[in-house]
């Protein structure tokens, strides 16, 4: 027996907007992954630790505030610190397509925008996630 997926939905920062997370998060319990949320307002120190506490193979950011480009790289760095760095890096939210190649080049494994099927999301994390 196939063990579940674990994803952590992470929303860093002071984006108080989390309806889109709880959507994808769903998406992904719906698929039958085992789906931890971080809650809001969370540092990328605390959602970092978070994933290596809980032992996942994937983690989902959502954020529509506008400071990917710090917050994404401080998880990425968090998660290569903590001897995490074969966790699935996802991105959602508003990020502009200029900002993408710099997210990809920090870790990230794909940005998935605004209108993205949830049926992409989660053909592309089951597709990509390395199993533990």
């Amino acid at each position: 027996m196939e063990s579940k997926i674990r994803v952590l939905v992470g929303k860093p920062g002071l984006d108080g907007h989390d309806r889109g997370a709880k959507v994808v998060a769903r998406a992904f319990r719906d698929a039958g992954m085992e789906v931890i949320y971080s809650g809001l307002h969370r540092t990328p120190e605390e959602i970092a630790r978070m994933a290596v506490d809980e032992d996942v193979a994937v983690v989902a950011l959502s954020i529509l505030s506008g400071a990917h480009g710090s917050l994404v790289p401080a998880v990425i760095e968090g998660l290569r610190q903590d001897g995490a760095d074969d966790v699935l890096v996802l991105v959602g939210g508003i990020i502009p397509k200029a900002d993408v190649p710099a997210l990809e080049q920090a870790g990230v494994s794909r940005v998935f925008g605004p209108g993205t099927p949830l049926e992409t999301i989660v053909a592309y994390t089951k597709s990509h996630v390395r199993r533990r």
